[in-house]
């Protein structure tokens, strides 16, 4: 499962999703939301509230607001092997880890760590500028739909965040040869 857009303003991600709506896959299903959040989309704005905190905490807890509901209740009914939420962040994570520009997030103990490091390899070795280069961060996040997954309904769930402050035609690109990483390690093409 591929996510964008839950944050309307981060349009990188919902480009490269939408680059992806074509894609032509081995085996198995995809199932690709490119635009999460609409409404927020077409103000250009990351959302009021920000949907990205508003997804179940605990199995017995619910999700806040019809948007996050509805993608959890998709989630739930197709349960993903894995699932990548696309997104931007502000800096670059190897010049200040404390940032989350060019980093992919998944939950500590997280069966996708081993991967999420390949990908993250295999992408970097392209990336000459180390300062640009993606790093990997075990945190996780209550109430997102990354840890939400991960939590409840058991998906190997990453976060893929491209920096805001590289051009857009790059975060794109950026995006979409991570999504398509993952899909080569998952043997889907």
């Amino acid at each position: 499962m591929i996510t964008a857009g839950i944050h309307g303003s981060e349009i990188a991600s919902i480009l490269a999703a939408q680059k992806l709506t074509n894609i032509q896959i081995k085996r198995g299903t995809i199932i690709l939301v490119p635009i999460v959040n609409m409404r927020a989309f077409h103000r250009r704005i990351r959302g009021v509230p920000d949907v990205n905190r508003t997804f179940p905490r605990t199995p017995n807890d619910a999700a806040r607001g019809l948007l996050a509901k509805n993608l959890f209740r998709l989630t739930r009914h197709f349960r993903p092997k894995w699932v990548l939420d696309l997104h931007e962040a502000i800096g670059f994570s190897k010049i200040d880890p404390r940032k989350l520009g060019q980093s992919i997030l998944t939950n500590p103990r997280s069966m996708a760590i081993s991967t999420a490091k390949r990908v993250i390899n295999h992408i970097n070795h392209s990336i000459q500028r180390k300062s640009r280069q993606f790093t990997i961060h075990l945190w996780e996040k209550p109430g997102t739909f990354r840890t939400a997954t991960a939590r409840l309904l058991g998906t190997q769930a990453l976060t893929v965040e491209t920096s805001i402050h590289l051009p857009l035609s790059v975060r794109v690109k950026f995006q979409e040869r991570i999504v398509r990483s993952f899909l080569r390690e998952a043997g889907l093409l």
